[in-house]
């Protein structure tokens, strides 16, 4: 780069990532059926959270048109709602409503996030494509269409997560959700080549939005919201290509100018390997716990533990936390907490809630539960250390654990078991055991929110891979949907 005359006008070459970006999602077709069987649960498991989202006052407020009336009749659909919408502002909703829990999906390396944020962009674009093609007398999209499309969306989004960390310099991971959806909906509205590359660059230049409203003392309800803004910003970046608008091909690598120099310190992106289907395969489900998923094996030892305190939280000396350096600099937090946004966030109230009540679940995030005078004490008493073995095996690509252990002292001088859990239940390795618990999520999420004959069919699509796959997306969305 030091070698480029930025005094010259003539456009460069496009920077590779972005051709990579380009072909991959144009010309790779994905084979693997481990990636098409998971990317349905983890369709599943995205509208679970949106629906469950659906109960929150805090988000439904924000759902609809961007301004009252600016509704879209044919336009893409809302999951839970009755709203017809343009599909910028249908993305909005849809993305709101799947993270607002912190309940979805999760990759976990240099750059954490949730893959399955890219849903709202490619769920809002593929109806508003099937309603407009059917309108036209052509054929709608089909859900493999949507799956194919969110294996590519977090492919790249956790490809680019492996060895950049966007964290360290105070970027949020929104960056690369806002990245890899404008890539898939611009290949989904029928972009060619330069088509991506400009829309791509386009999505590079906005910058990324800072990580404050994750951290104390600003934690709020943004971080809920943040992902929703991403994939919709990525449509509209989409849209605005598909025009035929221009893009900025050294929008990386340009020195001074570009994303390098500018946001990451001059240094390129670097990658250990290419695009293929290894993402999804290999994603993090939040199964069992509303919670930041570096506390989520915290949460099951804490579990373990309950039985153990019963009618000797009194009596408790200390409690000894063991995470991963990533937890340490993430959620090991102290002092008051201001709202549910948190609290989830927190280690230490993550780990105990399930001590004190062997549970853990959205609502122990509201005041209701956190002004029990027993939470803050027990957070009093917790002492966090990062366990170097633990953040060995967590950024071990053949591994990608989230080991945390947790052990309470009593003052008498006893112990508990020291309970150590080195992957979640939603980890690839226990996926026999995580994929009925989430089918159960599920169910339990959506089936009383919907018409009892639209749960029937609903079920009945979801559990079969090639049905699910061969429904169109207008049909699919019209199962999940709120007449009223």
């Amino acid at each position: 780069m030091s070698g480029v005359d930025i005094r010259s006008a003539q456009r460069p070459d496009p920077d590779q990532v972005l051709v990579d970006i380009a072909d991959y999602v144009l010309d790779t077709s994905i084979d693997s059926d481990e990636a098409y069987r998971t990317a349905r649960h983890c369709l599943m498991d995205t509208l679970a959270c949106g629906f469950q989202a659906l109960d929150y006052p805090a988000c439904t407020k924000l759902l609809g048109p961007v301004v009252p009336g600016a509704v879209m009749p044919g336009g893409a659909r809302v999951p839970g709602t009755s709203y017809e919408l343009d599909p910028v502002q249908a993305a909005f909703n849809i993305g709101a409503l799947i993270r607002w829990l912190d309940f979805n999906d999760t990759w976990l390396a240099a750059e954490w996030g949730h893959p399955s944020d890219n849903l709202g962009g490619i769920l809002a674009v593929a109806d508003y494509l099937s309603r407009t093609r059917i309108a036209r007398g052509e054929e709608p999209l089909t859900m493999r269409d949507v799956l194919t499309a969110m294996i590519k969306a977090h492919e790249i989004q956790g490809v680019l997560a492996l060895e950049n960390s966007f964290n360290r310099v105070g970027l949020d991971h929104v960056l690369l959700v806002r990245i890899a959806s404008t890539a898939v909906v611009t290949a989904m509205l029928g972009g060619d080549r330069d088509t991506v590359i400009n829309a791509v660059s386009n999505a590079w230049i906005d910058g990324g939005a800072l990580r404050t409203y994750r951290h104390a003392p600003n934690t709020g309800s943004r971080k809920s919201w943040a992902a929703g803004d991403a994939t919709s910003r990525a449509v509209r970046h989409a849209l605005i290509a598909m025009t035929g608008e221009m893009g900025y091909p050294s929008a990386l690598s340009v020195p001074t100018w570009g994303f390098y120099d500018v946001l990451f310190k001059g240094q390129p992106f670097t990658f250990p390997q290419g695009f293929a289907s290894y993402v999804m395969e290999n994603v993090l489900f939040k199964i069992s716990y509303p919670a930041e998923f570096h506390a989520q094996t915290a949460v099951e030892a804490a579990m373990t533990l309950h039985p153990q305190l019963e009618g000797r939280i009194d009596d408790i000396a200390r409690i000894v936390i063991e995470t991963q350096e990533p937890g340490v600099r993430i959620i090991d937090k102290t002092g008051p907490l201001d709202n549910p946004a948190d609290r989830d966030h927190c280690i230490q109230y993550m780990v105990a809630i399930p001590l004190l009540f062997g549970r853990l679940v959205a609502s122990d995030y509201e005041d209701e539960v956190a002004t029990d005078p027993r939470v803050d004490m027990l957070r009093g008493k917790m002492e966090v250390y990062e366990n170097e073995q633990f953040t060995r095996d967590y950024y071990d690509p053949e591994k990608r654990f989230i080991g945390n252990a947790v052990q309470v002292f009593f003052n008498d001088g006893s112990t508990t078991d020291r309970v150590a859990v080195e992957f979640p239940i939603g980890h690839r390795r226990r996926r026999d055991e995580g994929i009925p618990v989430l089918v159960e999520k599920f169910r339990a999420s959506i089936g009383p929110k919907v018409t009892p004959a639209q749960w029937e069919l609903l079920d009945a699509v979801c559990a079969d891979q090639a049905r699910l796959e061969a429904t169109p997306v207008n049909e699919f969305m019209a199962l999940v949907i709120s007449a009223g």
